[in-house]
């Protein structure tokens, strides 16, 4: 069987949470729909993964007036244990985010 490379490949190295995570770090009063244009998802997306992320203690969310303010929890362990660190070590290692 042969398999032709597509000109844009299938798959990410980072999931969508992690996409997500990443942008309300660098964002923290990102819309949602903002936020879904560039990572490349579904405004509806967004919000479900936002809403588990809250639900796990990754993020917090603050209604100030009528936009919304997201604070990462960067002392927020992995969620599976054979990986070591914290979601602040994973955003200083990828960089650009305070």
């Amino acid at each position: 069987m042969n398999i032709e490379p597509s000109s844009e490949p299938q798959w990410t190295l980072l999931t969508n949470h992690a996409h997500v995570l990443l942008g309300l770090a660098r964002e923290p009063d990102i819309r949602q729909v903002e936020l879904a244009a560039t990572i490349g998802v579904r405004e509806r997306t967004v919000n479900r993964i936002i809403t588990e992320l809250e639900a796990a203690g990754y993020i917090t969310r603050e209604r100030q007036g009528r936009t919304l303010r997201y604070t990462v929890n960067r002392e927020a362990p992995f969620r599976r244990q054979r990986i070591n660190g914290t979601v602040g070590d994973l955003l200083r290692l990828i960089g650009d985010v305070e």
